[in-house]
């Protein structure tokens, strides 16, 4: 994975560079806080990618992948205020470290400097871009309101629930994909193709997110254990028990589902019956399903493939991360 670690490390070293220095230090210290918590930096490194995938000079698209990033971490700031999530990447979380006023703020600032970073792009490749940007924000802000309204809904079924990721998820990965072939000019099939991609394996990785909050290692998955239980969120683990469990445990699930306030009582009965239902690994089951959906729209792509392999090597890691 040494080619990731390169994107990574390139992407790293550009929000150093382009380090938010100016007043009011209350509005954008928030903003260079959430930057600098580091994270897998997933969805630009699939911009650099995408785009190396047909042209070798990518680091001209180093602003748009920024783009991404930071509407990527403006949607985490205002997630965590709506989750009252306390750690993010192991750290306080932006609204828990200032507040929540100056986490709205800051947020909104980064969304604005999201779309400053397309500002540079020629006009052919300006309006295209901004079009699927424009788009996918407000598909993720869809996704988010699905997300809320889960939580007060007794039964979600599979389809919504993959209805809800790929808008809050998936679609910030596809367009990363898609912004990448936009930018290297590539034909629209290979673009719509990588779109698809970048959707399912997003997916799956939001798939991996929800398994991880309950069965991944606690001090490397970076935030708090069972975070999603506490918080009554209808993730693929509940969907799964739902799905699988009969009459009896549906009651005992639902009961647990009740109660709002934080109860290790709770976390321990709900993770005792995902583990009884065997959901965690129905669960890596999906991850690899969808892995595989992922993988067939990278075979249609008209390229090499010697050229596709760091992309399925990526697909691959998600089977075996623990982050």
């Amino acid at each position: 994975m040494n080619f990731l670690e390169k994107y990574r490390g390139l992407i790293k070293e550009e929000i150093i560079k382009n380090a938010f220095n100016t007043a009011p230090e209350e509005l954008y210290e928030p903003m260079n806080y959430i930057l600098d918590l580091g994270g897998k930096h997933l969805r630009p490194v699939l911009v650099l990618m995408t785009y190396h995938l047909f042209k070798e000079d990518y680091y001209k698209v180093i602003k748009p992948a920024l783009g991404i990033e930071y509407f990527h971490n403006f949607s985490l700031m205002h997630d965590d205020i709506m989750d009252k999530a306390p750690l993010r990447r192991g750290k306080p979380t932006v609204h828990k470290k200032f507040n929540e006023n100056t986490a709205i703020l800051s947020g909104d600032a980064l969304l604005v400097k999201s779309f400053q970073m397309l500002e540079d792009l020629d006009p052919q490749l300006f309006k295209p871009c901004f079009q699927l940007f424009s788009e996918t924000a407000l598909k993720v802000c869809e996704g988010q309101q699905y997300d809320m309204n889960f939580e007060n809904q007794n039964k979600v079924s599979f389809d919504e629930y993959i209805h809800m990721i790929t808008g809050k998820t998936a679609v910030l990965c596809a367009c990363s994909m898609k912004m990448g072939a936009l930018l290297a000019e590539t034909s629209s099939e290979n673009a719509s193709n990588l779109y698809e991609f970048g959707k399912y394996l997003g997916i799956a990785f939001q798939f991996m997110d929800d398994y991880l909050d309950v069965f991944g290692e606690q001090q490397e998955v970076g935030k708090k254990y069972a975070g999603d239980i506490y918080e009554n969120k209808k993730t693929i683990l509940y969907i799964l028990a739902e799905e699988n469990a009969n009459p009896e445990e549906k009651k005992e699930l639902q009961y647990w589902y009740e109660i709002r306030e934080e109860s290790q009582e709770k976390i321990s009965n709900v993770v005792q019956l995902f583990k009884k239902l065997k959901v965690d690994r129905k669960c890596l089951e999906l991850v690899n399903e969808y892995n595989n959906q992922a993988k067939k729209h990278l075979n249609a792509i008209n390229l090499t493939e010697e050229k596709k392999q760091p992309l399925l090597t990526l697909i691959d890691n998600l089977l075996i991360r623990k982050s």
